[in-house]
């Protein structure tokens, strides 16, 4: 896998889930460039049995990123509609329910193909689109993009490994501590 970690970050437009229940269709990073830091973060699929801890985890702190001025972001590949079947679930049924962060559809797979985190058999055809050969899914990719728009943070894991989402609350007050202080930031949180 090639590292994103200081180029620029894959420009997208798709459409997502907003506030848990408006459709998006042209849902895009560049309206955050310049304003806020940005964690965009694959999972796997709607629906599947480690994910909605995981997409409740980044629910419960939120508030906690929005006070470090970072916008939210989940993605995988699966249709708006099925994002919007899950969110009428309740947690307690394996569903996420109270989630009001955008969700990505990448249902044509490029989002999760340029950011690296594309796995399943499949080919780029002479028309420069993708060719199943089988499933395609996305590992849980995890991506940490400045105000400017340059990734500074790429974490990948296979689908069994969870994020844990203080660590990653851990790495935005790293980076702008940076940013404000011009060194490095202790690894205490």
């Amino acid at each position: 896998m090639v590292t994103l970690v200081g180029k620029k970050a894959p420009k997208f437009s798709s459409p997502a889930i907003v506030d848990g229940k408006r459709v998006e269709n042209n849902f895009s990073l560049e309206k955050f460039i310049g304003q806020k830091y940005v964690v965009l973060f694959f999972y796997t699929k709607d629906f599947s049995g480690i994910c909605p801890s995981e997409l409740h985890d980044f629910q419960s702190k939120l508030n906690e990123f929005k006070s470090k001025n970072v916008e939210v972001i989940g993605c995988s590949t699966d249709t708006e509609e099925s994002h919007l079947a899950w969110l009428n679930i309740d947690k307690k049924n394996g569903g996420i329910k109270g989630i009001t962060y955008p969700l990505i559809a990448d249902t044509t797979k490029t989002i999760s193909y340029n950011y690296g985190t594309l796995m399943g058999n499949y080919e780029i055809n002479e028309n420069n689109t993708l060719e199943a050969n089988g499933p395609m899914i996305a590992l849980r990719g995890l991506f940490l993009i400045d105000k400017n728009g340059i990734i500074q943070h790429q974490l990948v894991n296979y689908f069994t490994l969870v994020r844990n989402v203080n660590e990653i609350l851990r790495i935005v007050d790293a980076l702008q501590y940076f940013e404000k202080n011009g060194v490095f930031c202790p690894v205490v949180r």
